[in-house]
């Protein structure tokens, strides 16, 4: 190799060394520490001047602190004088955000998952509404004054202190819920925000909108001096089109087809799924290579409209005007898999209820055993413990994100497929000036 160095962030060093096992060479040492403050200073131990450099730095972890992390080390190798610098990004991260506001009435996740005992797996979950602070702080006061035994919270001012009725002492201070005062200077000025639909619209018609960050972090890598990106399997493709600068954007897809083909009995009798729409063209290649049969889950969003009385036509109008549709979430598979081997097929998964819940409705109509494969498997919150409970056998992922953790908990419900050749070829060839293509078909 020539003038070749690899540095690794403290996203997932193992991938850096594998890589550079690979490459059969040394990685190069990075001195990466925290202030007090959480400011962060990167320090590069060897010379990388006229060097072609290359950062393996995942989007995994604590995305926000890896990634400026990232920035800070290639603007350090720029200044150092490097000739190209080259950031590695087997996940990439702020790549998987809709453009619609986060609506979990209508797609049923929560937006913070919290461990449960038991998981339904159902379409649209319910969400039993949480006990309020007051009712909470009212049985406190009335198990303080039956003189029972309640925890002793810190004194604060304005809080309700209870007495207990054996002695008469002050027990336990209750916070009073502090509410703050709403001043209004011009009443008619007071908006509020209408009800929005499953699209991220109002009943004007407005489409309400979230800020895209794809131009952002394109930005903000080309302006801290990345001259080139490589990065596996996209959760959407255009996102290349963001950058000024080339992106190779490898692909997973030769990795899971040798799983498939070496590790799956009678691959030929089993069913490639795609737990949903967006991932239709992603499965579909890896049917057609292997000449399997193809399922599609198919989510649909219904408008369910509140029945009401016959009334006369201009009361009616008026009704529905005034009450909202409530959207109702409903699952088909469209294909057979009665006394099949499914295997779901996905790009990311971070909070697993795309995929639990297509395992359980594989299950339901008739599925025989249920592969999961996925590229980047993040699960986040409580997706082990989901996936614990779940209709899915086994688990197979890549190594693109730490994996160590989720193989303590599952065992041997989980595999864990080495990427490490495909990056490491990549960055030979790219060091060497030959094409990348082939890896997109045949791996490595």
């Amino acid at each position: 190799m020539r003038d070749l160095i690899v540095l690794g962030g403290s996203s997932h060093p193992d991938l850096t060394k594998s890589i550079c096992r690979n490459l059969t060479i040394e990685q190069s040492q990075v001195d990466s520490r925290k202030f007090a403050n959480g400011e962060i200073s990167i320090e590069i131990k060897n010379s990388v001047r006229e060097k072609d450099v290359f950062i393996v730095q995942s989007g995994c972890g604590h995305v926000n602190d890896n990634f400026l992390e990232l920035l800070i080390t290639i603007a350090a190798c720029k200044t150092a004088s490097a000739k190209r610098v080259t950031a590695v990004l087997p996940l990439f991260p702020y790549s998987r955000q809709p453009d619609i506001p986060y609506l979990p009435s209508a797609t049923g996740a929560p937006s913070i998952s919290v461990k449960k005992d038991e998981y339904t797996f159902e379409s649209a979950p319910g969400t039993p509404n949480p006990l309020s602070k007051r009712d909470n702080q009212d049985k406190q006061l009335g198990a303080a004054s039956a003189g029972a035994s309640v925890p002793v919270t810190p004194t604060t001012p304005g809080s309700i202190a209870s007495v207990s009725a054996n002695d008469g002492k002050l027990r336990m201070p209750v916070p009073r819920r502090y509410t703050a005062k709403s001043i209004v200077t011009n009443s008619a000025a007071m908006t509020f925000l209408p009800q929005v639909d499953a699209l991220g619209k109002t009943e004007s018609g407005y489409k309400q909108w979230i800020s895209p960050n794809g131009t952002l972090i394109a930005n903000l890598l080309t302006t801290a001096g990345a001259d080139r990106v490589i990065t596996m399997d996209l959760h959407d493709p255009q996102f290349q089109g963001f950058f000024n600068v080339p992106v190779d954007n490898l692909y997973s897809k030769p990795i899971l087809k040798h799983y498939i083909l070496n590790f799956i009995p009678n691959y030929k009798d089993c069913v490639i799924v795609s737990p949903d729409s967006g991932g239709a063209k992603r499965a579909t290649a890896i049917a057609d290579g292997l000449g399997c049969s193809f399922a599609l889950i198919h989510k649909e969003r219904r408008a369910k409209i509140p029945k009401n009385p016959p009334l006369t036509s201009m009361t009616n109008s008026l009704l529905s005007n005034s009450k909202n549709p409530t959207m109702v979430a409903t699952t088909m598979l469209v294909g057979d898999v009665q006394e099949k081997v499914c295997v779901l097929i996905d790009d990311l998964v971070d909070t697993s209820y795309t995929i639990t819940r297509a395992a359980k409705l594989l299950k339901d109509q008739g599925a025989k055993y249920v592969y999961a494969l996925v590229t980047h498997g993040i699960f986040s919150g409580d997706a082990i413990n989901r996936i614990e409970q779940s209709a899915i056998d086994k688990v197979v992922v890549t190594n693109s994100t730490p994996q160590s953790e989720h193989v303590e908990v599952l065992g041997d419900r989980i595999e864990v497929l080495d990427v490490s050749r495909v990056f490491a070829e990549a960055i030979r060839r790219i060091n060497n000036g030959e094409s990348v293509s082939m890896l997109f078909d045949h791996g490595w």
